[in-house]
């Protein structure tokens, strides 16, 4: 945990980039350590400013709860200190085991465990109910580590009433919330419910990033980082300086994005193979052995030469 570093406070700690972590599989389906060692300083080479592991893209719906734990406190003991971590894996449907898994995060030495949205009611559940679980669920977790809430399209997306979040912002405990609503209107007034407390909403979604920042919003986890996160920290550092050059990116960002549509997390894994960070592009979310074969890799790569040559038209004094 990261409480004793004086660079990070409730108002920094979580603003910024937060890449949401690939999971590397050797040949044999098994967690890759080696890859995961070089993930992390990759990610850390491009200025992040937190990693969110075990998470939609970490594959946790396809990892043990000791595969989970293991992942999380391997990642937090690479890491050691430079950025804060969260995690999650959860993903249990019973109560008991919700807290087993929570609790067992916790116990990594992350900074924040990230419920599961989806995981507080069944589809069709009314959102009182779900919030009644959150606090039940809150109550179960120890006071000393800071929690979060992730919008997880998987298996069914539960957006966050607004009763939910202004509980979170009441509670005190609440300090991250990864906004999967991808709409500004619902981020304005999510940011509304939590001003003056120490929740920060996160967007998922480049396409109304820069929108967010400007209405005040304080982060971005999106599965984007994992191509190119030296352009998000850009954004975000940089935005209120250089608008006009920060809308070109913008606009940029918001169309390379779509590019997720292309059977990711396998497009991203490729890429890191491509690049000497992972040693495959297994999956375990899906078979993506035939990945390469298709003209996906080239729209990848086509998108990230493009990203390049806007990178180099960044002002030069903050590239």
């Amino acid at each position: 945990m990261n409480d004793d570093n004086p660079s990070f406070n409730d108002e920094s700690k979580y603003a910024g980039i937060w890449p949401v972590m690939l999971t590397p599989f050797d040949a044999r389906g098994e967690i890759d350590y080696a890859s995961l060692a070089r993930l992390v300083e990759w990610y850390l080479d491009a200025g992040v400013h937190g990693l969110f592991a075990a998470c939609q893209s970490s594959e946790m719906f396809f990892l043990s709860d000791t595969e989970t734990r293991e992942l999380v406190r391997f990642i937090v003991a690479q890491v050691d200190g430079r950025v804060p971590v969260v995690a999650s894996g959860h993903t249990a449907s019973a109560f008991s085991q919700q807290v087993d898994q929570l609790n067992g995060v916790a116990e990594t030495g992350v900074d924040g465990v990230i419920l599961i949205s989806n995981r507080l009611a069944l589809a069709g559940e009314p959102d009182e109910q779900a919030l009644v679980r959150l606090q039940a669920l809150t109550a179960q977790l120890p006071a000393q580590v800071d929690l979060g809430i992730y919008e997880c399209p998987y298996p069914y997306k539960r957006l966050l009433s607004d009763e939910t979040v202004a509980w979170c912002a009441r509670s005190g405990r609440y300090t991250f919330i990864k906004d999967t609503c991808c709409d500004l209107p619902t981020i304005r007034r999510r940011l509304q419910l939590a001003q003056g407390s120490r929740l920060h909403l996160a967007n998922a979604n480049s396409q109304t990033l820069l929108a967010s920042l400007q209405a005040g919003c304080q982060a971005y986890s999106g599965v984007m980082a994992n191509f190119h996160p030296q352009l998000y920290v850009w954004l975000f550092e940089h935005w209120r300086e250089h608008p006009a050059a920060a809308q070109q990116l913008a606009d940029y960002l918001g169309t390379a994005a779509l590019v997720e549509f292309l059977d990711y997390p396998a497009c991203a894994k490729f890429y890191q193979q491509q690049s000497g960070t992972f040693s495959t592009h297994v999956c375990r979310v899906r078979n993506s052995a035939a990945y390469g074969e298709s003209f996906f890799p080239q729209a990848i790569e086509s998108m990230l030469r493009l990203g390049q040559t806007l990178e180099t038209q960044l002002p030069a004094s903050l590239r």
